[in-house]
């Protein structure tokens, strides 16, 4: 069985998320797709023409790679204008600042060398690095990310620099909003495991489509749902929230599969039950080793069970976890159901009169 059998886990990505889910979904995971934002090229805008034409016209002497989508729209949209040559000599004399492997990756791969990294692969590292250097009397080109970056270039200005903002794409809203807002729901119900972030952007779009949900979906990030980042330049936003965070130490897809599929298992329960070994995993319990998927429902309930191994537990005691409206009748449904998933009724002890329990050995 594969580690992530039995686990459920939410992906926000756009550009890359076939194959982020493809990854999960090898390593046995549910994977629930749900684009929180876009990437909208630039190649036409007037913004980006104006910007390179700058560049070609005062030669920067500084530039900042921020990402590899950034710097190749950069260059292709230049290729379209006729124009690629004259800005990849112009960039070759500059010193280039690459943000991360995704840059310096895109920027080598253009022929060019970069200069100088930061380890942290954050703005705030690069701009501390340029400062220290000396940016007064030089032009600093900024290839933006998706967003403006008004603290950095404005650091940059009041330093001295000549600054030109070089705005390549833009963050857009996803063009089916639906996938998104499911995927708020079931952070809220706790009916993911994990979500996976790999922008900074998009953490802020799904608190935005959270709206009047969106404590609730804090609360959810905070406790049981693991919010898994690509790096901690995308970990940041999340941290600031007081969310605890799991990231690997290589900003890589695989790195960041790999962390998930070491945390989640780890925090699987496992107890004795009735003779048998059984192991919560997610959407699923795991009975001797064998997968046994089950429904919401009943696996509220087994959770709500194994809170409390060997206590009984009452009906009313059980219907808070189960949907809003539940009465105590769908809590015994919920437990024939669960007898059933699980393949032995003696999972769930029931008590004359007063409730079910495990029965742990």
């Amino acid at each position: 069985m594969t580690e992530l059998a039995g686990f459920t886990v939410g992906v926000t990505a756009d550009r890359r998320r076939d194959e982020l889910a493809a990854l999960l979904e090898r390593r046995g995971a549910r994977v629930v797709i749900a684009p929180a934002l876009r990437i909208v090229p630039l190649h036409d805008d007037s913004q980006l023409r104006e910007a390179t034409r700058r560049c070609l016209d005062t030669p920067p002497d500084i530039v900042v790679a921020n990402t590899g989508i950034g710097m190749r729209g950069w260059l292709e949209a230049a290729e379209g204008w006729g124009l690629a040559d004259p800005l990849r000599s112009v960039l070759a004399e500059a010193y280039i600042v690459a943000r991360g492997p995704k840059a310096r990756g895109a920027v080598r791969a253009a022929g060019l060398h970069d200069q100088w990294s930061p380890d942290s692969e954050s703005c705030d590292e690069c701009l501390a690095h340029l400062l220290k250097r000396g940016v007064g009397g030089q032009t600093v080109a900024v290839q933006l990310h998706g967003d403006q970056q008004p603290e950095f270039c404005a650091s940059l200005r009041a330093a001295g620099a000549e600054v030109i903002e070089v705005p390549v794409y833009r963050w857009a809203p996803p063009l089916d909003s639906a996938p998104l807002h499911r995927l708020v729901d079931l952070v809220s119900n706790r009916l993911v495991d994990a979500i996976t972030f790999t922008s900074a952007p998009a953490v802020g779009a799904l608190l935005a489509a959270a709206g009047p949900g969106g404590d609730a979906v804090l609360e959810a990030l905070r406790a049981d749902v693991i919010a898994a980042c690509v790096g901690p330049v995308t970990a940041a936003p999340l941290i600031r929230q007081g969310i605890p965070v799991i990231a690997p130490a290589r900003a890589r897809l695989g790195a960041l599969v790999r962390a998930i599929a070491d945390e989640l298992p780890r925090r699987a329960v496992t107890i004795r039950v009735a003779e048998h070994e059984l192991t919560l995993r997610g959407h699923a319990a795991m009975v001797d080793g064998e997968l046994r998927p089950l429904a919401p429902a009943p696996m509220a309930v087994l959770r709500a069970l194994a809170a409390m191994p060997g206590k009984v537990r009452s009906r009313a005691s059980l219907l808070p976890a189960l949907p809003r409206g539940a009465d105590e009748h769908a809590v015994e449904m919920a437990v024939a159901r669960l007898r059933a998933g699980l393949g032995d009724p003696a999972f769930v002890q029931t008590v004359v009169k007063r409730g079910y329990r495990l029965p742990v050995d």
